[in-house]
């Protein structure tokens, strides 16, 4: 089992197991589709199979949005595909397949970022687990408001995300490549519940291997207040600035 580890805000390095059951290897996707700039038609058609990350390697347009309807309210990220190309690839295909549908938002600490991504079916996350991408030079900064793919080490990165609270520049340096931003609704970000704070063991909140084992059976009983991701949908292209 893999541990994905995201430095925390206070200097902590804090375990983000993306192993287990989704992201035992980590790994963002990255190649595909050839995309322009935001002229390109964004994918539409039926959607891809989640379940089988080797059919999801599309490439991403220069520049997309996705909206993200949550139990707390709605969200737009958009994307800038130059930043980090393997991780906005590997963004674009989990979000156009409803990949991320019922996915909570598992860990939240106020202050630092809020963590999501492992899929709530126990299949689906074991499918993810060796699915990883290869790690982008760090572009962009973790500010406020900056969305960046955890990790557990070099090219380990598989579906877990983190949306920065706060200005975290220090995990620049750590090789946490930002691929995008909240362009809209940080302030519904900013509601998401935070009251579990740290995962197991290091905090109460929880287990990340028993996410990846259990699911959402696990997260839905032992962490009932929890927020979670009702749809996430990319936005037409003619919509982006």
């Amino acid at each position: 089992m893999k541990l994905s580890f995201l430095a925390s805000a206070f200097g902590l390095f804090a375990a983000v197991m993306s192993g287990c059951a989704q992201q035992t290897t980590p790994t963002p996707n990255a190649a595909g589709t050839n995309a322009a700039s935001a002229t390109v038609k964004i994918e539409s058609a039926r959607p891809a199979d989640f379940t089988d990350p080797a059919k999801l390697t599309a490439k991403a347009p220069e520049t997309f949005k996705a909206l993200f309807d949550t139990t707390k309210g709605k969200f737009t990220i958009e994307v800038t595909r130059s930043l980090s190309p393997n991780g906005a690839d590997r963004f674009y295909n989990l979000v156009r397949s409803g990949y991320f549908k019922d996915v909570a938002f598992f860990r939240v600490i106020p202050g630092f970022m809020c963590q999501f991504g492992i899929h709530g079916d126990p299949s689906v996350s074991a499918k993810w687990r060796e699915a990883n991408i290869a790690d982008d030079p760090v572009k962009g900064s973790n500010v406020r408001g900056a969305v960046t793919f955890a990790t557990a080490g070099p090219n380990t990165r598989t579906t877990q995300l983190f949306i920065n609270f706060g200005n975290n520049g220090n995990l620049d340096g750590m090789g946490f490549s930002p691929f995008g931003k909240v362009s809209e609704g940080m302030d519904v970000v900013d509601k998401i519940n935070g009251e579990y704070g740290e995962g197991a063991p290091q905090g109460a909140g929880p287990n990340q291997g028993r996410v990846q084992m259990d699911g959402n059976a696990y997260l839905k009983k032992e962490f009932p207040n929890l927020d979670y991701i009702n749809s996430a949908t990319l936005v037409p292209a003619d919509s982006v600035k």
